[in-house]
């Protein structure tokens, strides 16, 4: 077996912990050289017997396309947070631990749903109006809104409440990424400017707010400035080139780049254009921010600037010492991501990671990282900062802005403790 070069490891080495260049590790040709400490076959041995599947005809082609069945472990988790009390609020969270890139599939893309969703939905008799303040009130069916020019985005959603075990739980929980921050997922959206149908209906001057309304048991409604709608809203059809799901808002949702994942209203039936915000239930109750000095925070809108670290990350098992990539995801309610920093030794010393292009605004980046890992006990950690200067804060100072009841918004820097056996574990809390 091949040995690796420790010099031009040691040589490739930009901050504590085993954290390497990945320039330098190439420019050194230690990667080729090091390439059996990343799980290679020793060597091909010839066999004269033939696996079963190339002697017999295969599966013919499917009308609809799914997983390999050993990738049946590959799916989202479900929460019921109130159980055989009410059901019908459930969340699933993505298995960020189990992908790769940046696209979610749509069967793993998480969901909310404070009272269920409707399962049997009739498109043909779904509706969309756009009244109040303006100069045409308008009534649209699929069919109409098909024949609008559409554009298509790539962007990230994420539940406002992501990360509330790490938010409020006084001891670490050990749980993986679905658990801990699963309800985050990113998607190509296909639809209509919003812009289009405003400007179409003749939104008012004094008309400042839209006041969305969706088709599920509780008629979920949030206000959104007539600004982010004029901006970039979309009224989102298509999900990575499919028709939007039924449990993502069939036939049709709000998008809003970048914004809290409860205002991108599913199952949209009405856009009152309004002068002042509604302050519906939702967002005069379960969406508004608790201050640590006892201030409530309302229409606190943006997603903060966030990084995850995926592989390695909560619940897996590192596979002896040797060279890894530290890889995960960023992405910021305020535009693209700038720079995330790595750290392999509890923080003492970061590293720049590399941003895996395209690096989109309002959208997941990838980010990477090579790894030297020599078996000691270790922390990992990831930073991100966004085009707009913001940088994800630690722990201590996100806890010291809110309320200890506060789940919303936690952006927090997450941790991940590394045992001498390779046993990786959340260390948030």
């Amino acid at each position: 077996m091949t040995q690796i070069d420790d010099r031009s490891l040691n040589e490739a080495t930009v901050a504590g912990g085993g954290l390497l260049s990945r320039r330098k590790l190439l420019g050194g040709a230690a990667l080729g050289s090091a390439a059996m400490s990343l799980g290679v076959v020793d060597a091909v041995r010839a066999d004269p017997a033939l696996p079963e599947w190339v002697t017999s005809a295969g599966i013919p082609a499917l009308e609809y396309g799914h997983p390999a069945p050993q990738e049946a472990d590959v799916k989202r988790v479900l929460f019921q947070i109130y159980q055989d009390l009410a059901p019908e609020f459930s969340f699933s969270g993505t298995p960020l631990q189990k992908l790769r890139g940046t696209i979610t599939p749509n069967g793993l893309h998480f969901s909310v749903h404070h009272g269920g969703w409707p399962e049997d939905l009739d498109p043909r008799q779904h509706v969309l109006m756009i009244h109040r303040l303006v100069d045409r009130p308008l009534k649209f069916d699929l069919e109409s809104l098909d024949r609008y020019p559409m554009i298509s985005r790539v962007h990230f959603l994420e539940c406002a409440g992501n990360g509330f075990f790490n938010a409020v739980a006084p001891e670490p929980q050990n749980l993986g990424l679905d658990m801990l921050q699963g309800l985050v997922s990113n998607a190509e959206w296909t639809g209509i400017p919003l812009s289009i149908l405003m400007d179409e209906a003749g939104a008012q001057p004094e008309g400042r707010w839209v006041v969305a309304v969706g088709n599920d048991a509780p008629s979920l409604s949030r206000s959104i400035p007539m600004e982010k709608v004029m901006k970039d809203g979309m009224l989102a059809l298509y999900q990575n080139g499919e028709r939007v799901r039924p449990e993502q808002g069939y036939p049709m949702r709000i998008l809003l780049p970048g914004y809290e994942g409860n205002m991108n209203i599913k199952w949209v039936t009405s856009l009152w254009v309004t002068s002042e915000p509604a302050h519906t239930r939702d967002e005069s109750g379960a969406y508004t921010d608790f201050l640590a000095d006892g201030r409530v925070l309302q229409f606190s809108y943006t997603m903060g600037v966030k990084s995850l670290i995926t592989h390695p990350s909560g619940t897996m098992t590192m596979n002896g010492p040797g060279l890894y990539e530290i890889s995960g995801l960023a992405w910021s309610g305020s535009g693209r991501i700038a720079r995330v920093e790595l750290s392999a030794d509890g923080g003492e010393s970061w590293a720049d990671a590399e941003l895996q292009p395209p690096v989109q605004s309002m959208a997941l980046t990838r980010f990477s990282l090579p790894w030297r890992w020599d078996r000691a006990p270790t922390q990992l950690r990831s930073r991100a900062t966004d085009e707009a200067g913001h940088v994800q804060p630690n722990r201590a100072a996100w806890k010291a802005r809110y309320h200890p009841s506060n789940i919303n918004h936690y952006n927090a820097v997450q941790a991940w403790d590394v045992s001498a056996e390779g046993e990786v574990v959340n260390a948030c809390a």
